[in-house]
């Protein structure tokens, strides 16, 4: 009779290995969701008080009054929330159509035109689109962010599309789906976690990008740190800076609980 083989040392311990990864991925994952709000509550409480602790002067008062901050902050959010939502409408859309039959020989040139968006100074599209419509505004602001922040959702729908096992697909196809059913029942949902990793880049994107808004009178707390560095008001400008981070931080963490819990359960 002869012995019974068994698997060699290597197999057996790759799938612990990978099980482990996986383990510690997401428990680093789970600590990161919990720890990065209580960082942005720290630093947004250390920097106020520090600040509203020195002897301040009329201007400081007024430019970091908790309304005046509120109203900056709240104008920072609006101009995010504004170019996410102009990205989504655009890069979800073109990004699906681009992977149906007859239309992919269109990616390159599409993904081509939102890199030059991606790879021009952000400076330099506020200025370029200020000079081609002579004016300013939230608008004039919002735009050339969305450009600049198209790429990643528009490559990471074209990449989830791709992604998709063609067995599903043909699976669905066996079961008497159509075309657009096999896209809204199989494809799509195989495909938010890449869409929710390129929409969580282009929020942190947007919302970095947006402190350059002030240059075209669209608001935003680069109004802070442009106050501060004109008048040579460090706590001004400190004020503006932290809060701008801790602004980053934040939407960052709203994108993480996004593909936490917004993604398919069984890749979750």
């Amino acid at each position: 009779m002869s012995a019974p083989t068994t698997a060699p040392p290597d197999m057996e311990q790759e799938p612990d290995l990978s099980v482990k990864e996986n383990s510690a991925a997401k428990r680093a994952d789970r600590i990161r969701l919990l720890a990065q709000p209580v960082l942005v509550l720290i630093l947004v409480a250390g920097v106020l008080t520090w600040a509203f602790s020195r002897d301040l002067t009329a201007t400081q008062k007024g430019s970091i009054s908790l309304s005046n901050i509120a109203t900056l902050t709240w104008q920072h959010v609006l101009i995010t929330i504004a170019v996410v939502v102009i990205v989504v409408v655009i890069a979800v859309p073109l990004g699906t159509l681009l992977t149906r039959p007859g239309y992919t020989r269109l990616a390159p040139l599409f993904v081509g035109v939102a890199n030059v968006g991606a790879a021009a100074p952000a400076i330099g599209l506020l200025v370029l689109f200020y000079l081609a419509t002579r004016t300013t505004g939230f608008w004039i602001g919002v735009l050339p962010i969305a450009f600049y922040s198209l790429l990643p959702v528009l490559r990471n729908t074209i990449l989830g599309y791709q992604e998709v096992d063609g067995t599903l697909i043909d699976a669905g196809r066996g079961q008497g789906m159509s075309p657009m059913t096999v896209l809204r029942r199989v494809e799509f949902p195989m495909a938010v976690p890449y869409i929710l990793a390129g929409l969580r880049t282009s929020l942190v994107l947007a919302v970095g990008t947006a402190t350059l808004c002030f240059l075209v009178s669209a608001g935003g707390l680069g109004i802070l740190i442009d106050t501060g560095y004109k008048l040579r008001d460090n706590v001004t400008l400190v004020v503006g800076a932290v809060l701008a981070v801790s602004l980053a931080l934040l939407i960052d963490w709203v994108g993480a609980l996004a593909e936490q819990f917004l993604g398919p359960k069984g890749l979750r």
